[in-house]
């Protein structure tokens, strides 16, 4: 495991996963099939949720795992923990993926350290609930478009000159690009941008053999909510209003991110998986 230091802590951002109760459930459910084997993943936002799941996932399926992480040491050390029992190489690497320059370090390191690059999974994100807009101050807005958008753009830039025919991108966006969220208003924003930004990005890169695809999970019991500001009363009802009843666990998101990184998904570029228990939603 190497670590380098943080750059910007953030207070209450991202949260820790390990003061959650119930703990999100992160485990693969199955055994590996190799499907990653030999190749290298770069995860960000990898030491807690959805990202620690992913970083799993493709660990038990071959590959040797780079997770970008904002400041949880504690998270990021259990997601390497977690990696290397899986047999494989893992490198935490702590930062803002708001700077472009701690992107182009970020995968540098990794290069380094791991000695290519294959998948590049952007999946770190913030949110901040506010049901009146004007609520939303400048900086707070910024802030999010800084992390959520503006962060995949720096490090798909910064990954681009290591990737070549066969290699995957994978974004998250969010339900709520297509539901629309009356009190996320800046956040649903960005993964309205991130789903445009798969699309174009696809069809730039498709022609190199680089799929990109994407992800837009429903609610998922992660630190992002708990920690991002929902108040307790909502906290309590998470993922109820879903058709399945209940919120999402980050390892039933992670075969997602699995399918558009490996070979199964060889003929998919440009598209977006939803995995957010039963929600009816348009392209």
């Amino acid at each position: 495991m190497s670590q380098t230091q943080p750059m910007i802590h953030e207070d209450g951002l991202p949260g820790e996963e390990g003061k959650l109760d119930p703990k999100p459930e992160w485990q693969p459910r199955y055994p590996g099939s190799g499907r990653l084997q030999g190749k290298v993943a770069v995860v960000t936002g990898g030491d807690s949720g959805i990202g620690r799941a992913v970083a799993a996932l493709f660990a038990r399926e071959g590959a040797d795992v780079a997770i970008i992480y904002l400041c949880e040491h504690a998270d990021a050390r259990e997601t390497c923990r977690i990696i290397e029992e899986e047999g494989h190489r893992a490198v935490a690497i702590a930062g803002d993926i708001g700077s472009k320059a701690f992107c182009k370090a970020a995968i540098e390191e990794t290069i380094k350290e791991l000695g290519r690059l294959d998948i590049l999974v952007n999946n770190a994100g913030e949110q901040h609930p506010d049901e009146d807009i004007r609520d939303i101050t400048e900086e707070q807005l910024r802030r999010t478009f800084q992390t959520n958008i503006f962060g995949m753009f720096f490090m798909v830039q910064a990954a681009l000159d290591h990737l070549s025919s066969g290699s995957a991108i994978i974004n998250c966006t969010s339900v709520t690009m297509y539901k629309g969220s009356g009190g996320l208003l800046d956040y649903s924003s960005t993964k309205g941008a991130i789903t445009a930004f798969t699309r174009s990005l696809s069809e730039n890169l498709v022609k190199k053999g680089i799929r990109v695809n994407g992800v837009a999970p429903g609610p998922i019991w992660t630190p992002l909510n708990p920690c991002g500001g929902s108040p307790p009363e909502k906290v309590e009802h998470f993922g109820e209003g879903t058709p399945m009843g209940r919120p999402g666990q980050p390892n039933e998101v992670a075969p997602s991110f699995l399918f558009l990184a490996c070979e199964d998904s060889r003929y998919m570029s440009g598209q977006i998986l939803h995995p957010n228990g039963g929600e009816i939603v348009g392209g």
